[in-house]
C-alpha cells in the first residue's frame, strides 16, 4: 500500500509523521476545527498523541489518514508544508467500506485543495486499499464541505436527521458516497 502519492498539482499526500505535531496543534487552534476530534488537540503532548493514533490505525489497517501538504517543500528536502488531512476510517473489510473525512488549515480553505485531495484519497481506497464504496457525511449547515463531496465524485444519497450534537444543538447529516464503479469525476 503506497503511503505517499503525488498529485499533479504539486499536492502530496503523505503519511503523518511525528514532526508535524507543530502543524497539528496549528491546525485545530483554529475555532472552525472544533469537533474534528474526539478530544481537544490542544497541547504538544496530545498532537503527539493524535498523530500517533493515525499511525497505530494505518498499522491495523483500520483507518488510513494522510496528511495534505504543499508537495514543492517536499523536493527541496523539507517535509512539506501541512494544508489539511484526508482520510478514509471505519473500514469494514467484509462489506469493502470506509468512512471518508477531510479538513484543511484556514489558510489552504477555498483554493480546492480537499477536492482534489478527496479525489485522490478515493482513488487511492479503490486501488491500494480494496475498497468499493466510501462513505461521508456533512452537517446541512456546511454548504463549503458538500462543495468538497460533490467535486470528489460523492453522490448524495439521503439525510440523516440530528444525527451529531454541538454545544447542545442537534444538526442534520447529509450522506454522500463513492463507489469505485462510478465514473471519475
Amino acid at each position: 500500500m503506497r503511503t505517499r502519492v503525488e498529485l499533479s498539482s504539486g499536492l502530496l499526500l503523505r503519511q503523518w509523521a511525528a514532526s508535524d505535531a507543530a502543524a497539528v496543534l496549528a491546525a485545530f487552534a483554529d475555532p472552525l476545527m472544533r469537533g474534528q476530534s474526539s478530544e481537544p488537540v490542544d497541547s504538544p503532548d496530545i498532537a503527539e498523541r493524535w498523530i500517533a493514533d493515525r499511525l497505530a490505525q494505518w498499522a491495523a489497517g483500520s483507518a488510513f489518514a494522510f496528511a495534505v501538504v504543499d508537495g514543492t517543500d517536499v523536493s527541496a528536502g523539507g517535509n512539506g508544508t501541512v494544508l489539511g488531512q484526508v482520510s478514509v476510517g471505519a473500514v469494514d473489510r467484509r462489506h469493502s467500506v470506509g468512512w471518508v473525512s477531510y479538513w484543511t488549515t484556514g489558510s489552504a480553505r477555498g483554493r480546492g485543495i480537499a477536492s482534489e485531495a478527496c479525489r485522490a484519497l478515493a482513488d487511492w481506497a479503490f486501488q491500494d486499499a480494496g475498497l468499493f464504496r466510501l462513505e461521508l457525511g456533512h452537517r446541512l449547515n456546511n454548504p463549503a464541505s458538500c462543495g468538497v463531496a460533490r467535486a470528489a465524485g460523492f453522490a448524495v444519497e439521503g439525510r440523516q436527521r440530528q444525527k451529531l450534537e454541538y454545544d447542545g444543538t442537534r444538526y442534520d447529516v447529509e450522506l454522500h458516497a463513492r463507489l469505485a464503479t462510478d465514473p471519475e469525476p
